[in-house]
This record gives C-alpha cells, structure tokens and sequence, in this order.
C-alpha cells in the first residue's frame, strides 16, 4: 500500500506542478479524499526534485547544447547571458517573499492559507486571472527579444505561487500572456523559470523538516521520483502542445469545478 501511496503522490506531484491547477492544492485534497495521508511538507519536497529533473531532461538541448562537430560540451544556456539574468531576476521575488514567510510567520502562513476553504476561493479567483490572459491579443515577445523588465513582472506574479491554489505555473504563464508574450515561450519562460524556484522550495522545506525524513524507506521514495519525474515529462510535453493551439480554457474551467467540488465537500 505505502508503494501505491507514493506512485500516487509521484503523480499528483508531476502532472499538477506544470499544468496550470496548483500541484500544493491537489497534494492537499486528492489524499484526504481518497482517505490517505495527507504526504506533508518534507515529502512532498523531496517528490519535487523529481519535477525539477524533468524539466533539466526535457530542455537538455536546449540547456546543455553541443558544439557542433566537437566533442566539448558547451554550457551554451548558461552562457546566454541575458537569458540567465532573466530567470535569477524573476527568482528574487519568491525568494525574498517564501524566506520572509518561513522566517516571520511559517505557522500562521499553513494555518490561514492552506485550509480548503483558502484553496477553493483561491482557485476560482486565479480561474479568472487565467480568463484573461486566455482572452488577451497574442503576443510577439520570445526568450530572444523579451527584456529584464518582462521577465521581473513574471517573477512578481510567480511569488504569488507560494499560496495553495495559485499554481505557478498558471500565474507565470498568465502574466506572460497578458505582457504580449508568445503562447509556446510563456509556457518554456515559465518552466524555466521554474528550475530554481521548485529547487530552492523543495531545499528550504527539506531543511525545515530534516528530522521527518529518517521516517521514509529509501525505495518507496525512489518509487515516487520516478513517479514524479515522468508524469512531469508527459505534462511538460502536454501542455507546450496543448497550449500553444487551444489556450487556457480546459484548465480555466477545471479550476472552477474543483473550486466549487471543494466548497460543496466542506
């Protein structure tokens, strides 16, 4: 059973992470629906490494590109300067605002803003943040001519992701949209974006809760990595697709029905 539980977790984690539905909210309520353990903070941490993987693996070109005709690997992502800047600019306002959370009121943060009644408002009020950026006139600005200034906006809104519900992906792409950016590159800006920020979260919980995880057996854990990483991949690869042609509708309306589910259950 405790294999089963965390395959199940690998999963909620890996698809709700990228898709635009808040992977904390479903890692909250889909357990205690079902009846099971609610996988807690340090869990859940240590599953999103498996989420970051995926994202690593899935732009590897793009992040690790070969020369061509040599055998020297050139780091040519981390190169890129402006791209770089671009992601840790858009990190420093999640970083400032979950690191003044967890110093000053880590405790009255999980009480007031995790509860179900919280995830279910915040779900439908980010529904109708995803309207209109769905309904916003598309956008020309790419990971090649966007600028310092794009990539900070998007940073803002993706600190918003630390509370229940939002989704940081939804939040991220959202504004992207809104700003005039491309469909396909809002989704890539987004998951790269992402790298660190699922990185230093899943870091920060891991260290606030290092005396849980002596309780974890090694195998189911790697169990749900691998659980997590490729349920991440086929979201990744799902939604730069779905995207790209049909927009934020399907997501738009299922946070409304998991909002009012939610509300109704209480």
């Amino acid at each position: 059973m405790e294999y089963l539980e965390f395959v199940l977790y690998g999963l909620i984690q890996g698809f709700t992470e990228f898709i635009p539905v808040s992977s904390t909210a479903h890692l909250k309520v889909i357990p205690l629906t079902l009846g099971i353990d609610d996988p807690g903070a340090s869990l859940s941490a240590i599953i999103q490494f498996g989420s970051v993987l995926a994202v690593i693996w899935y732009f590897r070109k793009d992040i690790f590109k070969l020369k061509s005709q040599s055998s020297k690997k050139i780091f040519d992502f981390f190169l890129d300067s402006k791209l770089l800047k671009s992601i840790l600019l858009g990190n420093i306002p999640i970083v400032l605002l979950g690191g003044s959370i967890k110093l000053f009121f880590p405790y009255s943060f999980d009480r007031m803003l995790r509860s179900n009644v919280s995830i279910a408002l915040v779900s439908i009020l980010m529904s109708l943040f995803m309207y209109a950026a769905d309904r916003s006139k598309k956008g020309s600005i790419n990971l090649k001519n966007h600028n310092y200034f794009d990539s900070f906006l998007i940073g803002i809104t993706q600190a918003f992701a630390i509370i229940p519900g939002f989704s940081r992906s939804g939040v991220t792409i959202s504004t992207a949209l809104i700003s005039g950016w491309e469909r396909e590159n809002a989704a890539k800006f987004s998951f790269l974006l992402g790298i660190p920020a699922i990185s230093l979260a899943a870091i920060v919980e891991l260290i606030y809760s290092f005396n849980e995880i002596n309780s974890f057996n090694f195998l189911p854990l790697i169990i749900g990595l691998i659980s997590t990483f490729l349920s991440s991949l086929l979201a990744i690869d799902f939604l730069l697709k779905y995207v790209s042609s049909n927009g934020l509708k399907l997501f738009i309306i299922y946070r409304i029905i998991f909002g009012v589910l939610i509300l109704l259950n209480l």
